[in-house]
């Protein structure tokens, strides 16, 4: 498949996890960790869609190295903004709750003995039969039905034979009810899913719809894969989902999702034997370029190590230096690796004009004042 050329506006990249990231072996292809890495260099804005639970998500997102940007779980009932300096390492900004009682009594009439799962936000669930391994993400807590029918809560699991049989029923209810196979329903507040939280963080985000892209697999992201400009399906997706989409990419398999991922990235970045810090520093500095031409410096600081703890682009905007990208790889090299890198990814840098000709690092005042020494490195293209 021929993917799109490069474009250097910005733009919000919605990725599903499971059977898009992440496959059924629960491996993490190094090729996608290293599109993911490439994708956030070049300025855009990677937000993880997904039906796990928040606790499921974050387990992902620690493997995929996202611990900082925008999130969608449990299909689109909480919103969340990833912050590693955070205690538990994120911030709830959304969470669309509902009463439970006539759901969970609905289900249980239909189907007696229905398996119910209530979620408990950043913990695991409440549920009034243990589920078997792999099915909830989190602890669970043994409740009794009864128990379960009193208060709101973000989304409730429904497992039975057949329980989709009973999808029409419970959604006569005003809930938004999402299938998962023959024996699974999400039961969510009323006009609930991936696309309505993603649309509200586009909007925060000020990102032009145009400039939209989403990749999944699942009938839950039927609603996000239309919501995109650019909606993909992955190729082992169902025949409905596939139909949802604009294009279809490659199955899991075949990591299917690296060729979009790499399709936003500059072509300077996806050279042959560029190491990950060189491919992300030409990443970073040519769509910084292109979006804002004029100076820019890649800035760096340590934490308690002599390794750097961070390392970003960031361009002069009306006498202010704003960041534009991280530069995932330069967290725990050193400065010379930078220099280095920066010099395999064709980009010159002032140095002195003698003996060593070492890099002319200059010091920067951190923010807040009281956080780490920063140096800051002007770079261009030769």
């Amino acid at each position: 498949m021929e993917t799109p050329p490069a474009r250097t506006a910005t733009h919000l990249i919605a990725l599903d996890i499971d059977g898009t990231l992440i496959g059924r072996d629960d491996k993490v292809p190094s090729e996608t960790v290293q599109a993911l890495e490439l994708v956030r260099a070049s300025g855009h804005h990677v937000v993880l869609a997904t039906g796990r639970s928040l606790v499921g998500l974050l387990a992902a997102a620690r493997r995929l190295g996202l611990t900082e940007g925008w999130a969608v779980c449990s299909n689109g009932a909480l919103t969340v903004r990833l912050d590693r300096r955070a205690s538990s390492g994120y911030d709830v900004v959304e969470a669309r709750t509902f009463s439970l009682g006539s759901v969970i009594r609905q289900a249980n009439r239909l189907l007696p003995g229905i398996d119910v799962a209530v979620e408990e936000v950043g913990w695991g669930w409440r549920v009034n039969h243990e589920f078997g391994p792999g099915l909830l993400n989190g602890p669970q807590k043994l409740t009794p039905l009864e128990d379960l029918l009193a208060g709101q809560a973000s989304r409730v699991a429904l497992h039975a034979n057949q329980a989709t049989d009973h999808e029409d029923a419970l959604r006569h209810l005003g809930l938004t009810v999402t299938p998962a196979g023959h024996s699974w329903l999400d039961v969510t507040a009323p006009g609930t899913s991936k696309a309505t939280a993603l649309e509200q963080i586009r909007y925060l985000l000020g990102v032009a719809p145009e400039h939209t892209v989403a990749v999944g697999d699942g009938v839950n992201d039927i609603a996000m894969l239309g919501w995109a400009a650019r909606g993909v399906a992955m190729g082992h997706a169902p025949e409905s989902v596939r139909e949802a989409a604009r294009e279809t990419t490659g199955a899991i398999a075949a990591n299917g999702a690296v060729p979009i991922l790499l399709s936003l990235v500059p072509a300077l970045a996806r050279r042959p034997g560029l190491s990950p810090l060189g491919a992300q520093l030409a990443a970073a500095v040519h769509a910084a370029a292109e979006r804002e031409p004029g100076p820019l410096v890649v800035r760096v600081w340590h934490g308690s190590s002599p390794d750097l703890a961070g390392c970003e682009v960031h361009t002069l905007r009306e006498g202010r230096w704003v960041r534009q990208a991280p530069v995932p790889a330069g967290r725990a090299s050193t400065m010379r690796d930078v220099e280095r890198a920066a010099r395999e990814a064709g980009l010159t840098y002032p140095r002195g004009e003698e003996g060593r000709r070492r890099a002319h690092w200059r010091t920067t005042a951190p923010v807040p004042r009281s956080g780490p020494a920063e140096f800051e490195l002007p770079l261009t293209y030769a």
